[in-house]
């Protein structure tokens, strides 16, 4: 069996020169490749005790599902601004190169309920840490992250210190 590293494309210089792209949709692409990634991400959270499974839009919906339904656990979705069809919380973030906003269901996470963020990346934390701001605002407890890719180059595990992170690849650049 291949490693699960080796179902990650990377692609040099995308979108830019100097950096090098890490394609997940080669892990998707690939039956024992999706397979590997979804095990092997449950695999490191397995000793968690939680409630709910969070992931934003749009991979973390792909990996956070899976992990959810192995464990009947139930999945709340995270997605951009206006895409939701009832009252949401809401969080803006800064980007390199501007903003965004994000949004959950108000009512989908309970106070205390022990909360796991599921997603495909972390680069600078920027994205979970807005998440993990909404999830404590409605009561919630981020008791761990787990991604597929790590970046660690760009130092997201450094804006969420506070919390467990877990991560089934970590390269150590950009």
């Amino acid at each position: 069996m291949k490693a699960l590293e080796e179902y990650v494309k990377s692609i040099p210089d995308f979108p830019e020169k100097g950096i090098i792209f890490r394609d997940v949709t080669s892990v998707l692409q690939d039956a024992e490749g999706l397979h590997l990634a979804i095990d092997t991400m449950q695999e490191k959270v397995a000793d968690l005790e939680y409630d709910v499974v969070v992931g934003p839009e749009s991979r973390g919906f792909i990996f956070g599902t899976p992990i959810a339904y192995n464990n009947h656990k139930p999945f709340v979705l995270i997605r951009k601004k206006g895409k939701l069809p009832r009252e949401t919380v809401e969080k803006t973030y800064d980007l390199e190169y501007g903003q965004a906003t994000i949004e959950m269901h108000k009512d989908s996470i309970q106070p205390g309920q022990r909360v796991l963020i599921v997603d495909d990346l972390i680069a600078t934390g920027g994205t979970t840490k807005a998440m993990i701001e909404m999830i404590e605002s409605l009561g919630g407890v981020v008791v761990g992250i787990v991604v597929l890719i790590e970046l660690a180059g760009l130092e997201g595990r450094k804006l969420l210190s506070d919390y467990r992170l877990e991560s089934a690849i970590c390269y150590p650049g950009k």
